[in-house]
């Protein structure tokens, strides 16, 4: 089996590649980097394609990427800015005409990451029936990507996964992240750390089971379309912390309180993952 895995060098990328690799699958990576691709472990173990997806052009990308039997699409852009109109002004079509290339051209089988805040400001425990109400930028760029995809499969035949992913931790997350912003502040000893009042529920994995996620829903052949990938276990920011420092043994004065809640998430929110379940056991 052949499989292609966009967004290669990118903080899921690098998980997908390493678990693919040690189950003895042939990769095709690629990335808008090779110079940050030459820094991973795994590139002299997989093939290797630079390409840029907001470079329009019209050859044979299902040709170019060595003829995958599926696709991984981990790629996308402006993730230090939510809100930015770039989402769905350039990054959004970017995407749409990449994809709609590979699979006009052949492709098969295909499987893409979306976000949990494709569902909006609605609270509690979320399903993939929910209707999402996305309110900003970023959540509405792959919503619409999502929607014109399933159009697409009424001209072309192909299978369609679309894995809403909800909060990670791990070794590579984005140096804003604050499980990132706490390590950087015991790292320097700071005395104090600022964050928020930490009330606000959220729901995460460990980025290694994020990716195994997303491979074992890629590979598997009986059911499409959206998957929420989260835990069910809702849990604080506070606690998360906490949590956190104990674990390492650490210590360090939190300041609850110095900086807001976001506008665009919602209070108290969590994935329901009895479809992910049904799956991994299947």
């Amino acid at each position: 089996m052949k499989i292609l895995v966009t967004g290669a060098t990118g903080f899921i990328g690098n998980y997908v590649i390493s678990q693919l690799l040690e189950m003895n699958i042939l990769v095709i990576a690629t990335s808008s980097s090779r110079e940050r691709a030459l820094e991973k472990t795994w590139f002299t173990k997989v093939e290797f394609v630079e390409h840029h997806i907001h470079n329009s052009s019209t050859e044979n990308l299902f040709e170019k990427f060595k003829s995958p039997d599926l696709a991984i699409h981990l790629a996308w852009g402006g993730l230090s800015n939510f809100k930015s109109q770039e989402h769905l002004d350039n990054i959004f079509p970017a995407h749409l005409n990449f994809l709609r290339n590979l699979l006009t051209n052949g492709l098969k089988d295909l499987t893409c990451v979306g976000t949990c805040l494709e569902y909006g400001m609605q609270e509690g425990e979320l399903s993939e029936e929910m209707k999402g109400t996305p309110t900003i930028a970023y959540p509405l760029a792959k919503r619409k990507l999502y929607e014109e995809l399933v159009q697409l499969q009424k001209e072309l035949s192909f299978s369609l996964k679309w894995v809403r992913l909800f909060y990670m931790y791990g070794e590579g997350q984005s140096p804003k992240s604050i499980l990132s912003l706490l390590e950087k502040a015991l790292d320097t000893n700071e005395k104090i750390f600022n964050m928020s009042l930490g009330e606000q529920v959220r729901d995460y994995l460990h980025v290694s089971e994020v990716s195994k996620n997303i491979i074992i829903f890629a590979l598997q052949k009986k059911i499409e379309g959206l998957v929420n990938c989260c835990s069910n276990k809702p849990i604080t920011i506070k606690e998360l912390v906490l949590d956190y420092l104990d674990k390492r043994h650490k210590k360090i004065e939190l300041n609850f309180g110095y900086y807001p809640y976001t506008d665009y998430e919602p209070m108290k929110f969590w994935g329901s993952n009895k479809k992910l379940k049904s799956i991994l056991n299947d």
